[in-house]
This record gives C-alpha cells, sequence and structure tokens, in this order.
C-alpha cells in the first residue's frame, strides 16, 4: 500500500513538473499536421509507423522539456499565484538540480526521437523548445504584453512538426493554415485565462494585457484577433470546402459569443470564462475534424 502511494505521488509530482496537461492538448494539432499530410501526399501510414512512433516520443519529450524549464525558471513567480504556488518547483517536492537534468534528458532525447524521422521535424522542435524557454519565458514573459504573441510561436509547432515527420518539407499552404490558425488562436485564449487570474497575474508583475491596459482594450483585441481568425479559415479552401466551413463556423461562433457575451455580462469574468471555455472546444473540434477528415480519405476514399 504505502509503495502504490509513493508511486502515485511520484507520478502526480512529474507530472507536474512536466505539465501533462499541456502535452496532451498539443498531441491534438500535431496529429492533424501529421495525417493531413499524410492524405495530402498519397502517403500509405504503414510506411510510416516508426516515424509516427518517434514523432509522438519526440513531441511528448521536447514539450516534457519545455515545460519542466520553465517550471524551474518561474518559480519565484509560480509561488505568489495561486494557480501555480503547488507546483514541485514551488513546494520542494522535486530537486531543483533533479528537475534540471531531467529537462535536459528530455530535450535530448525529444530531439533525438525527432531527428530519426526527419532533421526538418528536429530543427522545428528545438525552434519550439528554445522560444518557450528564451524568448518567451525568460525575455517578455515579465516585460511585455506581447509575451503571448512571442510565447505563441512556440505553441504553434506541434502541427509543423507532425508534417516535417512525414514530409520533410513544410512548404504547403495547409501546413501553413495549421501553423497561422494555431497562432492567432492562442491569443484570445490566454487573454480569457489572464483576466480570469487578474489578480495573480498582478501580484506575480506579470504584464498581461488585461493587467496593463485593461479589459475593455483585450475585449478589443480578443476581438481584432477573432476576425484574423476567422478570415483563416479560407486558408482551408484550396484544399477542402467542407474543413473551410467547419473552421468559419467555428471561428465566427467564437466572435459573436464574444461580442454578445460582453454585452450580456457586465462580470468580466463570466465573459472571460465563456470564451475560455470555447476555446478548448474550437481548438479540439477543428483539429479532431482535420484528424478524421484525412483519415477518412486515406482509408475509405482513397
Amino acid at each position: 500500500m504505502e509503495r502504490s502511494i509513493e508511486k502515485q505521488k511520484l507520478s502526480a509530482v512529474l507530472g507536474q513538473t512536466v505539465k501533462t496537461g499541456i502535452i496532451k492538448s498539443n498531441l491534438v494539432p500535431m496529429f492533424a499536421g501529421l495525417t493531413l499530410a499524410l492524405y495530402t501526399y498519397d502517403i500509405e501510414p504503414g510506411d510510416k509507423l516508426m516515424d509516427i512512433l518517434f514523432v509522438l516520443i519526440g513531441t511528448i519529450l521536447v514539450i516534457g522539456a519545455a515545460g519542466t524549464f520553465n517550471n524551474i525558471y518561474d518559480r519565484d513567480i509560480d509561488a505568489i499565484m495561486e494557480r501555480t504556488k503547488v507546483r514541485p518547483t514551488v513546494t520542494g517536492d522535486i530537486n531543483i538540480r533533479t528537475a534540471l537534468w531531467l529537462g535536459i534528458l528530455m530535450g535530448v532525447l525529444g530531439l533525438v526521437a525527432l531527428a530519426f524521422t526527419t532533421p526538418l521535424a528536429a530543427l522545428l522542435g528545438f525552434l519550439g523548445l528554445f522560444f518557450y524557454v528564451v524568448p518567451y519565458t525568460m525575455l517578455t514573459k515579465r516585460r511585455t504584453i506581447y509575451n503571448t504573441e512571442v510565447g505563441s510561436i512556440s505553441g504553434a509547432m506541434p502541427p509543423l512538426i507532425g508534417w516535417a515527420a512525414m514530409t520533410g518539407s513544410i512548404a504547403h499552404p495547409a501546413a501553413a493554415a495549421l501553423f497561422i490558425i494555431q497562432v492567432i488562436w492562442q491569443m484570445p485564449h490566454f487573454y480569457a485565462i489572464a483576466i480570469r487570474r487578474h489578480d495573480e497575474y498582478k501580484a506575480a508583475r506579470i504584464p498581461m494585457l488585461p493587467v496593463v491596459k485593461g479589459i475593455k482594450r483585450t475585449y478589443t483585441q480578443t476581438n481584432a484577433y477573432l476576425v484574423l481568425l476567422s478570415l483563416t479559415s479560407f486558408l482551408f479552401l484550396p484544399l477542402s470546402l467542407g474543413l473551410t466551413l467547419v473552421a468559419l463556423l467555428l471561428n465566427v461562433g467564437w466572435l459573436v459569443l464574444s461580442i454578445y457575451g460582453y454585452k450580456k455580462n457586465k462580470d468580466s469574468e463570466k465573459w472571460a470564462k465563456l470564451l475560455f471555455i470555447y476555446s478548448l472546444f474550437h481548438m479540439t473540434i477543428l483539429f479532431a475534424t482535420v484528424i478524421v477528415y484525412s483519415l477518412v480519405g486515406i482509408f475509405i476514399l482513397k
């Protein structure tokens, strides 16, 4: 019984250190890029089974490494925020040196795994890791309201990694579409989080947009990005009218919800909660649709 409890505790500590929630959420867009590349280039999935395994392992490890390095660097501000003060790097449940070696090991092994698919996949994995740790975590998160825009670059790498692992190239409009959509999606998503955690970010002196510029500016900027996101729907048009319509419906729905929810709810936190929940459904439905569309094309319509 005691060993079982210890194993559960160790698993929980490691999971919080590497941010398993972020890992899981990023695997969906990675597989969207992977399956869409297989369908677009008429690649037989059976010929790519080892590459699929390696890109899965590599993506998990690289994202886990990024999360670990972020936890190590941010442990001072994490201790101030209610949402993050229980992280193992804050509570001391994991030794910082141990966490550092864990991050290094995961990063190296993850990039090696990606390199077994294609060199470009490994390069994109490295860029995602680098942008999250250095330009975002170390250089902009505590200094500018544009930290979200900088962090969005690393957050949009998974679909490109999946695509590159199958083809060795990302020179296709569909790959660019997935990347651009993922970049823009992150702004309204994280603005909603910043509003809901406004007081915590303020206490930690993190210059999130609603903390520095206020809710009204955040509302305006959220809608501007949602208009851009709606326009990105047409990037799917050369590939599929169906995907274009699904993306357009989801994107316009988000914009309508933002405008209507803001006018109806005087409480900005309720408005932000609506946008946050919708953003999760949006990403899951859109990329799941891409995956299903690709698999149907590969296995049924081929």
